[in-house]
């Protein structure tokens, strides 16, 4: 059930209620086992933020919940129950329908009883939610219910944490390196199979100031306001995705800068979602693009100067145009391609190639500025525009494009050779 939620995700993003999941509208794709979502002969586009009356009855009788049989209205949230009604069905065999009262407008929820050997309590918890009858008391976003499924999934991994020794430094205004205090983080490994594997950094939850200051050199009014952000823990890769990661789960590479070890580039943010949602298949864990206010967070890792490195930056530690340096550090190597993920020092989460070498898509749709933006490092989907979030610069931009708070955005179906992107996933400890 939880690899069918990435792309009721994604359809409810696009403000498209389904109306008629059931069984029978859900297909694995032969070639790579990816699951779709299909017929949306009966699906409705919302006017509104929150719903819209449709008039006519639609979906399936069992799979319908009550609000939509009653009105003909919809919501996320009929979605959801409709796939909790799937579930039952895949479950126990049993048609749904056997569920409500001879009139059809009673939904019993008596569930539990009809399983044939016990399920796993928390999975239990989750059904019950989705197949709740009042709509307030169902899960109102399929977001809500992936988060669930992580917290679920998550202590399977939680107790292999491993540790890492890294070097971080520091720079003065010209450029200058300095060396920093030695550092350790933690991290799990995924084994994605063919000798690739995928390290997942444990970032710290924590408070930042999200934005630059109006003194910041080079700085965009779409950085602005500034304003405070919580952020709850989660896993973020180490280093972009890289071709050999792509190409493993993937089956192909379309960079066109080839290397194994380099990151992978002309994928969209389309492309990038299918990828979480083949990995969250192939491991059980929820992996998804970073938010955008995850992204800076991570990037500036407790640092509030322009890069994290400090107020500058060379190509001794960023992949980056260098016949345009930022402030007063001087010029430098321009290379002209990608370079092996982890060639430069990582920043004091240790995490690498956060500025330059691949711009990295993040979930977020774009804002022309953060006013009214979420304070709590969540996603930001209530937007008409439907570009989506490009950040950290790359190995063909302006020094000054790489900054932490620097932005960009593009079509969620476009890519370029210097796009890329990293992957997250939640936190045991995450509240989020």
């Amino acid at each position: 059930m939880h690899n069918s939620l990435p792309v009721l995700k994604f359809i409810h993003e696009q403000k498209i209620i389904h109306r008629d999941i059931k069984p029978e509208n859900i297909m694995r794709r032969r070639s790579d086992g990816v699951l779709m979502l299909i017929d949306f002969g009966v699906s409705k586009q919302l006017s509104g933020t929150v719903m819209s009356r449709l008039g006519t009855q639609v979906g399936t009788h069992g799979y319908t919940p009550l609000e939509q049989m009653q009105g003909g209205e919809a919501y996320a949230a009929s979605d959801l129950f409709s796939l909790g009604a799937t579930a039952f069905h895949l479950l126990t065999g049993i048609y749904p329908s056997d569920l409500w009262t001879e009139h059809g407008y009673s939904w019993t929820g008596n569930w539990q009883q009809h399983l044939k050997s016990p399920i796993d309590k928390r999975l239990e918890l989750i059904l019950s939610k989705l197949l709740a009858k009042d709509i307030q008391q169902r899960y109102q976003s399929a977001e809500e219910v992936l988060r669930d499924f992580q917290r679920q999934s998550t202590p399977n991994f939680i107790q292999t944490l491993k540790r890492f020794d890294f070097d971080p430094v520091t720079v003065d205004v010209r450029g200058n390196i300095s060396s920093g205090q030695r550092r350790e983080a933690q991290f799990f490994s995924e084994n994605l199979g063919s000798g690739a594997i995928l390290d997942m950094v444990a970032i710290p939850g924590g408070s930042f100031v999200m934005g630059s200051p109006n003194t910041e050199a080079g700085r965009s009014n779409n950085e602005e306001p500034q304003r405070t952000v919580n952020i709850s823990p989660f896993f973020m890769g180490k280093y972009p995705i890289t071709q050999e990661q792509w190409e493993v789960v993937m089956g192909n590479n379309p960079s066109d800068i080839k290397g194994l070890k380099r990151p992978v580039e002309q994928v969209s943010w389309n492309n990038a979602l299918e990828f979480c949602q083949k990995i969250s298949q192939k491991t059980g864990k929820i992996y998804r693009l970073p938010s955008e206010a995850e992204w800076e967070y991570a990037c500036r890792a407790g640092t509030t100067t322009p890069f994290y490195f400090g107020e500058t930056i060379t190509p001794n530690l960023v992949n980056y145009d260098g016949n345009y340096p930022y402030g007063a550090a001087p010029k430098g190597r321009y290379r002209k391609q990608t370079t092996d993920v982890g060639s430069f020092p990582p920043n004091p989460f240790g995490l690498y190639d956060m500025h330059g070498n691949v711009w990295e898509w993040c979930s977020d749709k774009w804002h022309d500025n953060y006013s009214g933006a979420p304070t709590d490092g969540s996603s930001w989907e209530t937007a008409t525009d439907n570009k989506r979030v490009l950040r950290g610069g790359s190995w063909n931009n302006h020094a000054l494009y790489s900054r932490s708070a620097d932005r960009d955005r593009n079509s969620a179906g476009y890519k370029l050779r210097n796009w890329g992107f990293r992957v997250a996933v939640a936190s045991v400890s995450s509240s989020s």
